[in-house]
């Protein structure tokens, strides 16, 4: 029964009034009223909603070819989620992204938008579900057992691929700069104390190289993902399905998404099993720790800019203070920093919901999901705002830089191999006390001449790119002052 502006829909709960104009229906209005907890739809992921429908289309292709599905209703429900996966009514996936029941009012929602667009496509009025059900039809020879772990592991897929091409972009970002820096001379840094130097350029293609280590990590953890659980309906016992289902639904589901997915050899296993997304989670986390060090560097490196390290300049965007004038912060890194601890918690989230399934079942896939699609999406985001807002736009203090090298104790251990370290200590307890050049009070100990010293300093053979190829017999000086 239908009126203006509504439509009535039963359930075994009862009847309610749907808005006339909605594609969901009782299911979904029941899921809002339940758990309006976070203010986020499913539809603030895009990809998840993208892959529920991927599903939908994979599972009426599968029983349309077995036999399971008429051609009419099958096609209609394909066309039907072809309109989702192309990116029309995502406004209609309105249930909370956590919630009760592991997934089943994501499911439902799914199943009443897709069967409601299937029935306009048809000619005929949103909730007619005697001609096409919601259940029966399109999400016929599944459960939310299967659908929910696998769209998950899709949309998750599908995210991540942005969030790979923004990680080697910022690699990318990092090892331009390297080689902008190459030949810029500093003081290397251990447990804050002045080292050995190195060169800038090292060091920014030392982040670089990290970040391309962790693209490698996130790609082999997103492979796990690869294995679904269609097929297993409820708890993987493959109930209310026809022989040939399983594979008929991955071939088509993997034809549809575009991805090498496999259909796991234990079912009862996989649809109880949630340890991918932990692994996966891992690995985000590993590179968002990764990433705040990083950001960590970068604020101390650009400290000051006059009574910090002052050794690069991050671009300013923007005012630092209320009340001190001309003050600029490292807006950028702090915002990824922050970041960073959102996905490290986000983690702990995941570790926890993996662990707390129980049986056949894990009932937390939802803030699985919730925790690892907020993780992509953001730590995207951030790579790109550190790329675009910081990286790309750092320049070196070299004067500073060169400044620091020359007074550094740490240079003379590049001259140990031809004074001795005896020599070289004492000259360090010099250079600590009286501020001056190391080169100067090696010359002027008699231990080297100028163009031995200058040839041993050079920004080359102080960073380790050109090994030491000859010493001088030390010269034993124990009364160096």
């Amino acid at each position: 029964m239908e009126s203006a502006t509504t439509r009535t829909e039963s359930d075994s709960l009862g009847a309610r009034e749907i808005p006339a104009d909605a594609y969901w229906g009782i299911h979904t209005l029941r899921a809002m009223e339940n758990f309006d907890i976070t203010k986020r739809p499913i539809s603030v992921y895009p990809e998840l909603v993208t892959a529920l429908a991927m599903v939908k289309q994979a599972a009426a292709r599968a029983n349309r070819e077995l036999g399971v599905l008429d051609d009419e209703r099958a096609l209609l429900i394909d066309r039907a989620a072809q309109r989702v996966i192309d990116g029309d009514f995502h406004d209609q996936f309105t249930v909370g992204v956590i919630q009760g029941g592991a997934g089943t009012s994501t499911n439902m929602c799914a199943n009443e938008v897709i069967t409601n667009v299937a029935l306009e496509l048809a000619g005929r009025e949103k909730g007619d579900y005697a001609y096409l059900s919601p259940t029966d039809h399109t999400n016929r020879s599944q459960s939310t057992n299967d659908v929910y772990p696998t769209a998950v592991k899709i949309g998750i897929l599908l995210a991540h691929v942005a969030g790979l091409e923004e990680l080697d972009e910022l690699r990318r970002a990092f090892a331009r700069k390297g080689d902008e820096f190459h030949d810029i001379l500093k003081v290397g840094r251990t447990q804050l104390q002045d080292a050995v130097p190195m060169t800038l350029g090292q060091e920014f293609r030392g982040f670089a190289t990290s970040l391309g280590e962790d693209w490698h990590r996130q790609t082999d953890n997103s492979n796990l993902l690869l294995e679904i659980n269609m097929g297993a309906t409820a708890i993987g016992t493959g109930i209310n399905v026809t022989r040939g289902y399983a594979e008929a639904v991955r071939a088509h589901l993997a034809d549809i998404s575009g991805l090498p997915l496999r259909t796991a050899h234990d079912l009862i296993e996989a649809t109880s099993d949630t340890g991918a997304f932990m692994s996966f989670s891992g690995s985000i986390k590993r590179t968002a720790m990764k990433l705040s060090k990083i950001c960590n560097d970068l604020r101390l490196l650009s400290s000051g800019p006059q009574a910090g390290f002052g050794e690069i300049n991050l671009p300013a965007k923007q005012a630092g203070s209320s009340i001190m004038p001309g003050k600029v912060n490292p807006v950028i890194p702090e915002v990824v920093n922050q970041v960073a601890f959102a996905v490290a918690g986000a983690d702990t989230t995941v570790t926890m919901a993996v662990e707390a399934g129980q049986l056949q079942l894990n009932a937390f896939e939802p803030v699985i999901a919730h925790s690892l699609f907020q993780s992509i999406i953001w730590m995207r985001q951030a790579m790109r705002t550190l790329r675009v807002n910081c990286v790309e736009g750092i320049t070196a203090n070299t004067e500073r830089l060169g400044a620091m090298v020359g007074v550094s104790v740490g240079v003379i251990t590049a001259l140990t191999p031809f004074i001795g370290y005896s020599s070289a200590a004492a000259l360090a307890k010099t250079a600590l006390l009286t501020h001056k050049n190391v080169a100067d009070l090696v010359v002027e100990a008699g231990l080297m001449d100028r163009e031995q010293v200058e040839k041993q300093l050079r920004p080359e053979r102080l960073s380790g790119l050109e090994p030491v190829t000859t010493a001088m017999p030390v010269i034993a000086r124990e009364d160096l002052p």
